[in-house]
């Protein structure tokens, strides 16, 4: 297991951004300019899973004049978890954090998300909607209660005791994840790395985060069938992630 006892050092911690994006012309320069707006910020790597509306040009455009911003390039579009594990390789941080590129989670979060971390109470921090705090924009009934199935059988095999399993502000030490293999492509990763976590046995926290949610007029792309493959991905990973740890792979 990772070691817990060398904490970041909270004065010289540097963190690493990741921010996967498919098609978000509309959304990546605002998000990008707030997340660079951040001091804990020092690194922040955009991965473009195969965009085809101008996302690829549009950071290029702003690596200009901003050195701690970094561009990796799909040829097609993978999937949200082939991006993260690109993304991951090429972090050099302390603290990795993973920032959605389309804005419905906000960076003036990172400080609280940072928080256990920095304080050196946690090797992972994941956020939650549904633990209170910053503002909520309301919107699908059966999506919510489609993340509660999600995150209660997730529970159920992992052992942890999370409230949003598919938030996605996640924070992790870099050596958590330097060690981790991402098998799932697409959305089922958010269950695979809760998987993941659970069998290193590190310590877990999660921190509330406001979500200013999209509709799918406004480009939002998960749909029911991600659902129904985040089940299977909580069965599939929920018995090899410990199996791994076990072996030694």
């Amino acid at each position: 297991m990772p070691s817990a006892s060398h904490p970041p050092d909270p004065a010289a911690a540097t963190v690493s951004v990741v921010v996967p994006a498919f098609n978000e012309a509309s959304f990546i320069g605002l998000c990008l300019e707030r997340v660079l707006r951040q001091s804990s910020v020092t690194e922040v790597i955009v991965i473009d899973d195969g965009s085809t509306d101008g996302t690829h040009a549009l950071v290029e455009k702003m690596m200009a004049g901003e050195p701690r911003l970094r561009l990796q390039s799909h040829s097609h579009n993978s999937g949200k978890g082939a991006a993260l594990r690109t993304g991951f390789a090429c972090a050099t941080g302390d603290i990795v954090l993973v920032q959605d590129a389309d804005l419905e989670y906000d960076p003036e979060d990172y400080d609280a998300l940072l928080r256990p971390l920095l304080q050196g109470r946690a090797d992972v921090v994941f956020g939650s909607r549904f633990l209170g705090g910053g503002a909520h924009r309301v919107l699908y009934f059966w999506h919510a209660v489609g993340n509660a199935l999600i995150t209660f059988f997730s529970n159920c095999f992992t052992g942890l005791n999370l409230s949003d399993v598919e938030a996605g502000p996640k924070l992790f030490r870099r050596e958590i994840i330097a060690g981790m293999t991402i098998q799932e492509k697409r959305f089922g990763v958010e269950p695979e790395l809760a998987a993941r976590v659970a069998a290193l046995g590190v310590r877990v926290y999660e921190v509330p985060v406001s979500y200013h949610g999209r509709t799918y007029a406004e480009g939002k792309k998960v749909s029911w069938r991600d659902g129904v493959r985040a089940l299977w991905c909580i069965v599939k990973f929920g018995i090899t992630a410990r199996w791994e740890r076990k072996e030694g792979r």
